[in-house]
């Protein structure tokens, strides 16, 4: 069954797309019709193309990835953040720092910096600060908080992009192309569609067009998580049964072998620590 319908997409305006004179040719197989001047989307198309775009995003968050949500445009960045943020989601709604891929030890080393302020904050080390110097530091908290903190918790590149606007977001389109990393895109009439993996044609400008897109896209990102859990629930069942079943004399040996295998993995964990960890707090 679809995720969205005709006429749920029409009624939020997902059908509108931009002037004639503006559309971008490589986008026609997604356009209906032009009325007024103004192209429409064929929305029968937009409701297949959801679908894709959904269950690809469930796939990914089955297997416990993360995927990065960008759109700094003024009348959708609220529906982005919130819808992200209720799913668990790190996102990017004002202005994207170059390099964030490509360049990311960087911006972790950024994320360490805004943490290691913290820190000061709560072991007592402000108190020795003039005013003068915590005022430096208290604006520099809050300006990393506004470009970085939605995106503190991702720890490692992102499985994936969703993107609104993919021509107000070109680098980050870019840099995503460059690493391998999968685009999930809303695209307007007057957008080139060739670099993004799943395109939506739709209506990238109104903030009703972009939610309902989000709704059914995080809905599917819902339900990856949640099997997920189910599977390691029965993981933890069946290792559970095993235990039960397991003849006494074997558990010592499969306890001893077990134990093997973990002082044989902490060395190799501890030299794969990500170096962007060890930022200096005083960068």
């Amino acid at each position: 069954m679809a995720r969205t319908n005709f006429d749920q997409l029409l009624q939020a305006g997902c059908h509108f797309g931009h002037l004639k004179r503006k559309w971008n040719p490589a986008m026609a197989p997604y356009i209906y019709t032009e009325r007024n001047g103004i192209h429409i989307i064929d929305l029968h198309k937009t409701v297949v193309k959801i679908d894709e775009a959904a269950e690809v995003l469930k796939n990914i968050a089955r297997q416990g990835k993360k995927i990065l949500f960008v759109g700094t445009k003024k009348q959708t960045k609220e529906v982005i953040a919130e819808k992200a943020t209720s799913i668990g989601m790190p996102y990017v709604i004002e202005r994207w720092p170059g390099g964030m891929l490509t360049n990311f030890p960087t911006i972790r080393k950024a994320v360490k910096k805004m943490s290691n302020i913290d820190k000061l904050m709560t072991d007592g080390t402000f108190g020795n600060l003039s005013k003068r110097e915590l005022l430096q530091i208290t604006r520099q908290r809050a300006k990393l908080e506004k470009n970085l903190g939605s995106i503190a918790d991702l720890t490692r590149l992102p499985s994936a992009l969703f993107v609104v606007d993919v021509m107000k977001e070109n680098i980050a389109v870019k840099e995503a192309n460059r690493l391998g990393i999968p685009v999930i895109g809303i695209v307007d009439t007057n957008s080139d569609p060739k670099d993004i993996d799943f395109v939506i044609p739709a209506n990238d400008d109104a903030k009703d067009s972009v939610e309902v897109i989000l709704d059914a896209c995080c809905a599917a990102i819902v339900e990856g998580i949640e099997e997920r859990k189910a599977e390691k629930a029965d993981e933890k069942a069946a290792e559970a049964q095993a235990d039960v079943d397991e003849p006494v004399e074997e558990r010592p040996r499969r306890q001893r072998r077990a134990r093997r295998d973990e002082e044989a993995a902490a060395p190799a964990a501890a030299e794969e620590a990500p170096a962007a960890e060890e930022a200096p707090a005083a960068e």
